[in-house]
């Protein structure tokens, strides 16, 4: 439940332009108000499972989305009852002044493909049908260097550009230069990985390996192991052990219970097992920058 200081879920992800959502608890609306979040970009919604805490925000951000004239469509994708609960206020509220795209989840794995990114669903433990999310950028092009490309007298301009996109170029000469002698190999792109509601689980942790960060909730702390397994989720040792068992950069606790009004305890447990740990605010912004390492 939110407290005064912490509102009901909903992760955001900005990326050139569209505006991706983990959940979208109530409040959320108020809260990209504050964030200066258009209501009229492209948006793609991935809700975890149908409990208010992370649904419930969904009704007001569409009326107000209707409200502001949007007539962009938006995506929605959930565990199986998100079509009838959004078919069920939209009879009461009046339908969208716009296209809503529901894709209900059955099985996990790719739900979404795009261009750029794809975001998979991995099956969380949790009450009732589950999802964790995982959005997993396309490889980046690899380093283009210029001076290697002078030396092999390519001029600079649109044989540049062929180059860096791996073709091979034939100069005026003659000569072929090959992409692979003045590109590096394909860069991993960004992970970024929600777990949603659930214990710990060892799906998660293979679909989290490598990512740059984890989001993972962490309701109770460690003293309260067992009503955290009644009720399918999270201690906070227990999230930080699927970050360092994942690999992952940067630990993100969130969802924590409205019994922490100070949530740095929680903190402290949690970097006894993974030191690059964070908890959740919000407002809170985190960039990840591309690594130019990889």
């Amino acid at each position: 439940m939110p407290t005064q200081s912490r509102g009901s879920s909903s992760i955001v992800i900005r990326r050139k332009g569209e505006v991706i959502f983990f959940d979208c608890g109530e409040g959320t609306q108020r809260r990209m108000v504050e964030a200066h979040i258009g209501f009229r970009r492209p948006t793609r919604i991935f809700i975890s499972h149908l409990h208010g805490d992370h649904v419930l925000g969904l009704p007001g951000l569409i009326q107000t989305m209707t409200l502001l004239q949007r007539r962009r469509p938006i995506q929605i994708y959930g565990p199986e009852g998100i079509a009838p609960f959004i078919q069920a206020f939209s009879s009461v509220l009046g339908g969208p002044g716009f296209p809503v795209e529901i894709y209900e989840i059955a099985s996990g794995g790719v739900v979404y493909q795009g261009s750029e990114y794809e975001v998979r669903a991995v099956e969380a433990d949790h009450d009732g049908p589950s999802w964790s999310y995982v959005l997993v950028e396309r490889p980046r092009p690899g380093k283009f260097h210029p001076e290697k490309a002078r030396a092999l007298g390519v001029p600079e301009g649109p044989l540049w550009g062929r180059l860096q996109h791996w073709e091979d170029v034939e100069l005026g000469d003659g000569r072929v230069v090959k992409s692979r002698d003045v590109v590096d190999a394909p860069r991993e792109g960004l992970k970024i990985v929600y777990s949603g509601d659930t214990r710990p689980t060892e799906g998660l942790m293979e679909a989290a390996s490598g990512a740059d960060i984890l989001i993972h909730e962490a309701t109770f702390d460690d003293s309260l192991i067992e009503k955290a397994d009644e009720n399918h989720h999270s201690t906070v040792t227990q999230a930080a052990e699927v970050a360092k068992g994942a690999g992952v950069g940067t630990l993100v606790l969130t969802h924590i219970s409205s019994r922490y009004p100070d949530a740095s305890v929680l903190l402290e447990e949690a970097i006894k097992t993974f030191s690059n740990t964070i908890i959740a605010e919000d407002l809170l912004e985190l960039e990840l920058p591309l690594d130019e390492s990889k």
